[in-house]
């Protein structure tokens, strides 16, 4: 039971009498909890010995029964609040879920570590000499407050290695290589689990309970992957639970009665046995074993062909609890999804697609005791997409909602997860267009927080690769917003994301010349290509030739300083991006800026001399393009050049011959360009 705060007089200070008795109590309640809980067992060992030793002091001081100065009446009265905190610390580590603990071993840590730095900054406060307690409490309280400050954060590595192999056996689970062999390791699991406490059944189920509880805290609150990862653990614990204490391999001798009355029963062929499928395997609904598994709002997993169907009839609500859920999201439960695969595999259960499971319907049997009807095997696909559709419709909403009215860490959490939906699928990116995302999305490009800004800038990406979305993010008024971030992005990136919207913009004649005109966009882009990473660069170069097809546009990139950055990083191997600078200098050469800012360049002929050997074939076209415009038009010096130096002519003929249409093309016209040049340095001076 928690204990009321004591209130203040009228003078502002604690009745000292109230306080201390709140103080004993509150401290009695902590050093009476025996049992120890199997996560942050150090950190609760030590801070109960804490206060058990500061409750002694409590009561030496108690039992003097004398005024005790302000400071003193200040210390305790922070003292009181820092044991509150701890009571409550140790309660989330006694009756939380011990899985959920695990995950959290770090932040609970900290939180430990938190509390006793509070505890120390009190005890600063304390005036031991001005009270009336014996030698050996002000030692003790002496040392305690030594011991305190220097603390340091207490992370027990034995629970960090159990919670890196459950994180691994969650993620080795949810694998592609894993959907295809199964847990093979279910012994770490089971390690795992006794490591934490759970022996028996009714640990198990003790277990889930409280999963279950935090899995409902948990939701609605935008959090949609923390729920999804508390619902994994669910769905681990249950497993493990049938793994451990169902016995699986009842063999039935040859003409003994089997059990009729076995919900679901698998008969080979070749053996005579009889294998119960555990009711964790099957969906509640069809009463089949799951083929495809997925979690719903409320935390219950049903085979997807058959939840779909139960939403699509105009369901909202779970089938199993009655819950209404709050979003339609359909969420794998890949840690299931690989044991019932390795259950199957194990038995000799034909591991079939949910749409050709009805031609092995002849394997499970239905016993008369299954009174619910059973829908129909083939999937229905338009129903099956209407359903997965809407379960996008409702979660886009629930998320828009969140970008709209959410603190900053839900709008962070919301607008990573519209980052992810927006990712895939085109349905997607329409669906959550409609839902009101874009204009939520282009407010918080100005984000002071990082992550938020990331994550929109993002999103905006995605959802730009929908040809109807780039007007909408134009008309909301994106363009501004996404050069501050390409120029000037909280993190490289968003600043890289932000140059890869532009390219996707830009792909619309219009929005060239709307994103050229914007005056910091071109420089940015070219800041980029020399600043950013290697991905960067490629996305700021080709954001750049997407603009420079505009001929206004051309001129700018020039005078931004983009031909000298553009000519090194066609030396440049890591950056590889050799194809995506010459595409850009072939465009500027284009306007007589960019062709005289391409001749001052020394190096840059005897690059394109050898690319026409060893680049790829576009880069061989574009190497040609080059060559071309500097020899045409007074460019007497290029071409001989390219006739002094020894490869260039073999590298001309061989494309002539067996080059691209267009590399024949070119170097035909460069070939014969040479020609009249070198017998116009052959003809006699009149």
């Amino acid at each position: 039971m928690d204990v009321a705060p004591p209130l203040m007089n009228s003078s502002g200070l604690l009745p000292t009498g109230s306080l201390l008795e709140s103080l004993i109590q509150i401290s009695n309640e902590v050093s009476s909890m025996e049992k120890i809980p199997t996560t942050q067992s150090k950190n609760v060992s030590i801070m109960i010995r804490r206060i058990k030793l500061l409750s002694s002091l409590f009561e030496e001081i108690q039992e003097t029964n004398t005024q005790l100065p302000p400071s003193s009446i200040l210390c305790l009265t922070e003292l009181y609040s820092v044991i509150r905190r701890v009571k409550s610390l140790i309660q989330v580590c006694k009756e939380g879920s011990c899985l959920w603990n695990l995950i959290r071993v770090e932040s609970i840590s900290n939180q430990f570590y938190v509390t006793v730095k509070e505890m120390s900054r009190a005890l600063d406060i304390l005036p031991l000499s001005l009270l009336k307690i014996a030698a050996d409490t002000r030692e003790q309280v002496e040392l305690l407050h030594k011991q305190v400050k220097r603390v340091d954060l207490l992370v027990d590595c034995n629970e960090i290695q159990r919670r890196d192999e459950l994180l691994q056996v969650m993620m080795s689970s949810s694998s592609k290589s894993s959907k295809s062999k199964g847990i093979t390791d279910f012994g770490k699991v089971k390690v795992i689990m006794t490591g934490i406490g759970l022996k028996t059944p009714l640990d198990y189920e003790e277990e889930i309970s409280k999963l279950e509880a935090e899995a409902e805290k948990q939701a609605g609150t935008g959090g949609l992957i923390v729920v999804s990862n508390i619902n994994n653990l669910i769905s681990l614990v249950s497993l493990s639970k049938a793994m451990v204490f169902n016995k699986e391999d009842h063999k039935i001798a040859e003409g003994e009665s089997t059990d009729n009355n076995s919900p679901l029963s698998y008969y080979p062929s070749s053996q005579s046995m009889i294998i119960n499928i555990p009711d964790e395997y099957r969906c509640p609904i069809s009463l089949d074993l799951m083929r495809d598994p997925v979690i719903v709002a409320s935390g219950h997993t049903y085979d997807r062909v058959s939840i779909a169907q139960w939403i699509n009839s105009g369901h909202h609500t779970c089938p199993k609890s009655g819950q209404r859920l709050i979003h339609m999201a359909l969420i794998p439960n890949y840690a299931l999804k690989s044991l019932i695969h390795q259950f199957c595999q194990e038995n000799n259960i034909p591991l079939t697609d949910p749409e050709s499971s009805s031609s092995s319907s002849s394997h499970l049997e239905r016993t008369p005791s299954m009174k619910r009807k059973l829908p129909e095997k083939a999937v229905d696909h338009i129903s099956a997409t209407k359903a997965a559709m809407d379960a996008v419709k409702m979660t886009a909403e629930f998320l828009v909602g969140k970008l709209a009215m959410g603190s900053i860490d839900i709008q962070r959490q919301a607008a990573y997860e519209l980052r992810l939906l927006a990712k895939t699928g085109m349905d997607n990116r329409r669906i959550i267009s409609e839902a009101g995302a874009i204009p939520f999305l282009v407010t918080l490009l100005s984000s002071h927080d990082p992550r938020i800004q990331e994550n929109a800038v993002t999103a905006l990406l995605n959802l730009s690769i929908f040809d109807n979305n780039k007007v909408l993010i134009v008309a909301a008024g994106a363009i501004d917003s996404i050069v501050d971030v390409l120029n000037s992005g909280k993190t490289m990136e968003a600043r890289e994301n932000a140059a890869a919207t532009v390219f996707s913009l830009s792909i619309i004649d219009d929005y060239k010349v709307i994103i050229g005109s914007c005056p910091k966009a071109i420089p940015s882009l070219v800041g980029l290509l020399k600043d950013g990473t290697t991905a960067g660069k490629r996305d700021a170069a080709t954001a750049l030739f997407n603009l420079a097809v505009y001929s206004v546009n051309k001129v700018s990139v020039v005078l931004s300083g983009a031909v000298p950055l553009l000519i090194d990083l066609l030396m440049d191997d890591k950056a590889g991006i050799t194809d995506d600078a010459l595409a850009v200098l072939s465009l500027l050469l284009g306007c007589s800026e960019g062709l005289e800012e391409i001749r001052k360049s020394k190096i840059l002929v005897p690059i394109l001399i050898d690319l026409l050997r060893f680049g790829s074939p576009k880069g061989k076209e574009n190497s040609l393009t080059l060559l071309l415009g500097l020899c045409k038009d007074g460019g007497d010096e290029v071409a001989r050049r390219l006739l002094m130096n020894p490869r260039s002519i073999p590298s001309l003929q061989s494309l002539a011959a067996d080059g691209s249409m267009k590399a024949q093309r070119k170097a035909d016209a460069l070939l014969r360009l040479l020609n009249r040049c070198c017998s116009q340095s052959r003809s006699p001076v009149e």
